[in-house]
């Protein structure tokens, strides 16, 4: 197994954290006699050799011994083996460059030595038999061969889970050989219908919905759904898992953070990923999930939800609330599961709100979180039911705010709760006016209050505010740079109500602050001739953010309209765009920048937001606009989705801007 490995001058060879002279090591202890040294030398396998997926010229000198351990019979999990290698070599398919072509060459390497894999299909280990179906498919370059080792290894094969990879194979086949897939069509087709078994199904009809969908079932959620249970009451209440060492590897943690069912939570993720923006299927699916009598298969329901919610903009009412019913649950996963997705949810986990408060009273252990190092944070749902906006949470966050430790999140979800929050502002208030500015630890605390106050418009917080400001403005104080302009902000908020604090403002209009002062004194004194010298002064500087306040300024800013305009020249995509919604809002003449805010909304969503608010601001004269806010609303897909199809995190950003753009199409 080991001819040669001396020979190689692994000291000249590098890997993520230096010299390879310990992969020899590595590679030895990958056919170890030792569980637990076998872990270890797969974890050192990914975690230096080919770290986060990246391929190195040790990598390289690694494959042909990977292959002859994967050929070995007395090694143990070789299944892995050949996942890594299919792992080393599928990175190259992707990319054709690499650092120093080293990709593109480990893709080759594996391709190589394919015919192993032809051997390892028929493995007495069903582990290695199960790793090697899809490996097959992928480095082997003789599509017709392919298909008749396939189709041969469905026909003998008897364990379901190596059955499941075959099939998922075969999928991967129609799709990298469109010429050849009609077979691997008629295959899949067949293995979705009776007499083979629920999981073989489910697997079936999650390939064909990536690669034939016109070959689906007309009644696809229910019949899913119904294979689902059928899959669920035959699967053993105790899995029959091979024994694994508990060892403090990253394999090891990624194994015990596994689903209790990791083939039905990847069944399942198949098929909501192939289904795409079918997301009536999906919703239908959802619900049939959710509602089963198997809490695994609620559990993994759960997690396939936002997938969904995050990329596309539907009616989610019904799943949501189906999500806020395992909140009752005694089992510690599915509700764990369920407060993690609620939480990200916001406004959307509106249909929840009655589960997350009756859960929220219930448990008040839940209420805050704590680790082992650093600050208590919010408890997960209680900041589940007040990114809601629901009332019910005020009282509870008053009992946390109260307590003698407060979590630094606690303030950040008060602008969700809106006017609802207004009893929390007195504890906010002395929370602001007790903060140590001298330590670096509570500017996120400090952050959050500021934050808070200026929502709710809060203007007896304004000593605290003005304890801020008055420190020192040359960023000698900790977290000056984000502290004092997110006060100047808070001022803001508060209006004319804040005149006492203009003093202290106009000291900072001449210091490293002068647009965040500059807002403040607009909003506050409404005095365009003290702002306007400072706003275009910092104009070439600041673009974009002096440019925005300007924007509020409207027609009172027009001796800034040559230098927006030249500032509308610029190659920076952020600074045209707010230079262009700048001169709108100032000159009421939406035609003569629409080209460029019509652009940037096409090149960038993320400019979308404000574009759609500048539009909102000029009601009628946004006409020439107006159909980008119709078309936002008329799409499916969230803007705050990205390319490759998968969802972001950010969906309340873009519920804002759909309720933005209503009001643009309403206008």
């Amino acid at each position: 197994m080991f001819t040669g490995i001396d020979e190689v001058d692994w000291a000249s060879l590098r890997h993520a954290y230096g010299s390879a002279e310990d992969v020899p090591g590595l590679l030895r202890g990958l056919a170890s006699a030792d569980p637990a040294e076998r872990e270890t030398a797969l974890d050192g396998m990914y975690g230096a050799v080919h770290h986060q997926g990246d391929v190195y010229d040790s990598t390289l000198a690694c494959v042909p011994f990977l292959f002859r351990l994967a050929g070995r019979a007395e090694v143990a999990d070789r299944g892995g083996l050949v996942e890594l290698l299919v792992s080393i070599g599928g990175h190259g398919e992707e990319d054709e460059g690499g650092a120093d072509g080293l990709r593109a060459a480990a893709g080759a390497a594996v391709r190589a030595g394919a015919d192993t894999f032809t051997r390892l299909a028929g493995d007495a280990d069903p582990g290695v038999r199960r790793a090697a179906a899809g490996a097959l498919v992928r480095f082997l370059d003789e599509p017709d061969r392919v298909l008749a080792l396939v189709r041969e290894r469905i026909t003998v094969e008897r364990d379901d889970r190596v059955l499941i990879a075959l099939t998922e194979a075969l999928g991967r086949f129609a799709r990298m050989h469109p010429a050849h897939a009609a077979d691997a069509v008629a295959l899949l087709a067949a293995q979705s219908a009776p007499p083979y078994g629920p999981g073989l199904r489910l697997a079936a009809l999650g390939q064909l919905a990536a690669s034939a969908p016109d070959r689906l079932p007309a009644d696809l959620a229910p019949t899913v759904v119904r294979l689902l249970r059928e899959r669920s009451e035959r699967r053993p209440r105790r899995p029959d898992r091979p024994s694994h060492p508990h060892t403090d590897t990253l394999v090891g943690r990624l194994r015990r953070l596994r689903p209790s069912d990791e083939e039905g939570a990847r069944l399942l993720r198949t098929l909501h990923g192939a289904l795409d923006d079918r997301v009536d299927d999906r919703i239908a699916l959802l619900c049939g999930q959710l509602t089963g009598p198997d809490p695994v298969d609620r559990c993994n329901a759960v997690w396939m939800a936002p997938g969904l919610f995050h990329t596309w903009r539907a009616d989610y009412a019904r799943p949501v609330a189906l999500i806020g019913e395992q909140l009752g649950e005694e089992h510690d996963r599915l509700r764990d599961a369920a407060v993690a997705v609620l939480e990200d949810l916001f406004s959307l986990a509106a249909p929840a709100a009655d589960s997350l408060a009756a859960l929220v009273a219930s448990r008040p252990d839940l209420w805050t979180r704590r680790w082992e190092h650093g600050p208590p944070s919010l408890g997960r749902p209680l900041k589940a039911l007040a990114r809601t906006g629901d009332a019910r949470a005020v009282p509870v966050l008053a009992e946390v705010l109260a307590g003698p430790v407060v979590p630094d999140d606690a303030a950040a979800v008060v602008v969700q709760l809106g006017p609802a929050a207004a009893p929390l502002a007195p504890a906010l208030r002395h929370h602001l006016e007790e903060a140590p500015l001298d330590s670096p630890e509570a500017g996120t605390r400090i952050h959050w209050l500021l934050s808070a106050l200026g929502a709710l418009g809060d203007t007896e917080a304004l000593p605290g505010v003005l304890r801020i400001l008055r420190r020192p403005a040359d960023g000698s104080h900790p977290s000056a740079d984000t502290l004092v302009p997110l006060a100047l902000r808070t001022l803001a908020a508060f209006g004319p109500a804040a005149r006492e604090s203009l003093p202290v403002v106009r000291r900072l209009l001449s210091s490293g602050y002068a647009v965040a002062a500059a807002e403040a004194w607009w909003a506050v004194a409404r005095d365009a001739d003290a702002v306007l010298p400072v706003l275009l002064g910092e104009l070439e500087r600041e673009g974009r953010t002096a440019a925005r306040v300007l924007e509020l300024l409207g027609p009172e800013a027009r001796p800034a309209v040559p230098a927006l305009r030249r500032l509308a020249g610029s190659e920076r995509l952020w600074d045209r765009t707010a230079a262009a919604r700048a001169l709108s809002r100032i000159t009421g003449d939406v035609g003569s920048v629409a080209p460029l805010l019509r652009a940037a909304w096409a090149e960038n969503p993320w400019t979308r937001q404000p574009i759609a608010g500048c539009l909102a601001a000029l009601a009628d004269a946004a006409a020439p606009l107006r159909d980008l806010a119709e078309t936002e609303l008329a799409t499916r897909r969230r803007h705050t989705a990205r390319p490759d199809g998968r969802g972001s995190h950010d969906v309340p950003a873009d519920e804002a801007l759909l309720r933005v753009c209503r009001v643009v199409a309403e206008a």
